[in-house]
């Protein structure tokens, strides 16, 4: 593509164009095989798999499926953890020729049977607690043939396979399955099953994954990304990562898999890189966490900044030696600086702030990871390589904005969908002439930088102006108290809308609304000032950390009708 005013920003050695290779993402997992054999792929509790053993354990799921019925281009739905098996699965089921569907582990039985029948999913690969809690109770409703069950203690070293019945008891995720038709369990069909895969034509434009977006503006929507979408944004990744040593890194997966920012940027990342992988199924558990990063030396660690903090926050973090993580990518919130530079303090490594969406394999922007003098804490960074992004007119879309002014993000580049699964019309607002109007409201400066100062969908307009919450929530992680902030607009008989504030304080703060509003009345135009603030323990939030504005919404309007 020809130069833009970021591809000057760019650190040393990382191209405006990236020399691509055509490979799919099973066809990189049989090089990094190939390549590094005996090293490290999978550890999880002790338990340890090389590339070699990943290798075959996926041709033995690519067999199975196919044994099963499964043909190129059926969906096949994967609705696990951070586990081992989840690779195993994800990496069968494209080997078979297969779609997977990767599905939130946390969806209560409505959001399974939407997503399942949406893609019609021909077999589904599940935790054997989730099938007894969620699947099983409305199996006539769903429309799979077979189902795929595995364990949490499945791939758990001796003796923590014997112990963990003993405990998982206890919390739920030991349970005993009834044998029905149509029910497989993970470990006796590779084992019964000869590594022996089907041969597939491949066609780098055919689809790979359907990603199911959050559903944050409305009905989850299943992205169509492509081999070439995932194939080809893990080689923009990889040309990012300039100190990346292929072979000998060690990859801290805490970011959920089901989510395309895990799954880029943890296991397909790890997997281009021959990265020895940590899977991590409950990131929440910062000690264990921390304790991971210190065991397995751990150099990449992908996250959100709810994350950093947490692991800042950690009582005595300053005598724990975390030095080993050399390179982080934080996305899906905005990242702190103070935060930022804390962390970077403690590791010696170094954050750059990101920004993608599912609909875009996800990752589109990032800030310059090795030269420090260069990023713009505050903003989502520069473009990747091959990425074109514009600023347009919020209400047509087809006017450039200049340099400093707000309006649409659109992105053009190799890692955009196809579109939207069985969504004609929806795929028509969103992709126009190659481009993908993501629906954020941003700005570019002059050198480059991207900022995003909110959501068309979520825009406030209060007395005929418009107001960002995101604008808002910055200014408030600003104030020394606020550990976390979102703002929303309700329903004014006035302005039409007016602007509420959550708050969640910083432990053992207090403070008072009066006191939220004066500061924000310093920092903020008239009209922008909230007007009420409501102090809450946390604030509600999707899997991988980021706030759920709608949720608020949603909570306000059910309080205004006394629901």
């Amino acid at each position: 593509m020809e130069a833009r005013p970021w591809h000057r920003f760019y650190d040393e050695g990382v191209p405006a164009s990236v020399s691509y290779e055509d490979l799919t993402l099973p066809q990189i997992l049989d090089r990094t095989a190939q390549r590094f054999p005996d090293r490290t792929a999978l550890l999880f509790e002790g338990f340890r798999m090389t590339y070699r053993e990943l290798k075959e354990a996926v041709d033995r799921m690519a067999t199975a499926l196919a044994n099963l019925g499964v043909r190129p281009g059926d969906r096949v739905a994967i609705q696990l953890p951070n586990l081992p098996q989840a690779v195993i699965a994800y990496y069968g089921v494209l080997r078979s020729g297969a779609v997977a569907v990767m599905t939130n582990p946390m969806y209560v039985a409505r959001e399974i049977e939407h997503q399942f029948n949406d893609s019609n999913a021909k077999v589904a690969i599940l935790l054997d607690a989730l099938w007894m809690k969620t699947s099983r109770p409305i199996r006539d409703r769903l429309p799979c043939e077979h189902y795929i069950l595995t364990g949490i203690k499945d791939y758990l070293p001796f003796p923590k396979n014997f112990l963990f019945p003993l405990v998982g008891k206890k919390t739920g995720m030991v349970v005993t399955v009834p044998s029905e038709p149509g029910v497989l369990w993970f470990k006796d069909l590779l084992a019964r099953t000869p590594p022996a895969p089907p041969s597939v034509s491949w066609d780098m434009d055919g689809l790979c994954n359907l990603q199911y977006t959050g559903g944050t503006t409305g009905v989850s929507k299943g992205a169509m990304l492509t081999h070439r979408n995932l194939s080809y944004n893990i080689q923009q990744c990889r040309a990012w990562f300039t100190m990346v040593e292929e072979g000998r890194e060690v990859m801290l997966s805490a970011l959920p898999f089901f989510h395309s920012f895990g799954l880029t940027v943890c296991m397909n990342f790890a997997v281009l890189i021959g990265a020895a992988q940590v899977t991590v199924p409950n990131p929440r558990d910062i000690p264990k966490l921390i304790g991971l990063i210190q065991k397995y030396r751990a150099t990449l660690f992908p996250a959100v900044p709810t994350l950093f903090t947490a692991i800042n926050q950690f009582p005595g973090i300053e005598k724990i030696d975390i030095s080993s993580i050399k390179g982080c990518l934080s996305g899906s919130a905005p990242l702190p600086l103070e935060v930022m530079e804390r962390f970077e303090s403690l590791t010696g490594g170094a954050i750059t702030e990101g920004f993608g969406l599912t609909e875009t394999s996800p990752v589109t922007h990032a800030n310059p990871l090795i030269n420090k003098a260069h990023r713009k804490p505050g903003s989502i960074g520069l473009p990747f390589p091959d990425t074109d992004a514009r600023i347009v007119d919020l209400e047509e879309g087809t006017r450039e904005m200049p340099a400093g002014e707000d309006g649409e993000v659109v992105i053009h580049g190799p890692q955009v969908m196809k579109g939207y699964w069985n969504r004609p019309d929806e795929t028509a607002q969103v992709l126009r002439d190659g481009w993908l109007y993501t629906g954020d409201i941003g700005r570019m400066d002059e050198d480059g930088y991207f900022y995003i100062v909110g959501r068309k969908k979520e825009m406030i307009i209060a007395g005929g102006y418009n107001i960002y919450p995101r604008e808002i929530d910055e200014v408030l992680y600003e104030h020394p108290k606020v550990l976390e902030a979102a703002a929303i607009g309700v329903p004014d008989p006035r302005r039409g809308e007016t602007v509420k504030v959550f708050i969640v304080l910083k432990p053992g703060e207090t403070a008072t609304e009066d006191e939220i509003i004066e500061y924000c009345r310093s920092k903020l135009a008239a009209y922008k000032v909230p007007k009420i603030v409501e102090f809450r323990d946390e604030l509600p939030k999707s899997t991988v950390g980021k706030v759920l504005r709608r949720v608020l919404k949603e909570q306000e309007a059910a309080k205004a009708k006394g629901t």
